[in-house]
């Protein structure tokens, strides 16, 4: 399920952006960016809609899943709903 991002406070949000950089020790090229440079990056993709908050009912947890992770997701549900 998707969680706007506008609606978390403040700084809930940004301790969840924060752990997601931490977590995901993605590569921001030759030089190693700052952990506010990461989160502000991050923050910009969720606004541009380029990422989204994300609630696993399966696994009970909130994360951070880019565009594509969603499609992909609803994608195998769809298909394991096929299978019912």
């Amino acid at each position: 399920m998707i969680i706007p991002f506008e609606q978390l406070d403040k700084d809930t949000l940004y301790n969840l952006i924060e752990s997601y950089v931490l977590r995901e020790g993605t590569d921001y090229g030759e030089v190693e960016a700052s952990i506010e440079s990461k989160v502000n990056q991050v923050k910009l993709q969720l606004k541009n809609g380029e990422a989204m908050v994300f609630f696993s009912e399966l696994h009970e947890s909130v994360t951070i899943i880019s565009k594509g992770e969603f499609k992909a997701l609803q994608s195998e549900e769809h298909q394991a709903q096929s299978f019912d």
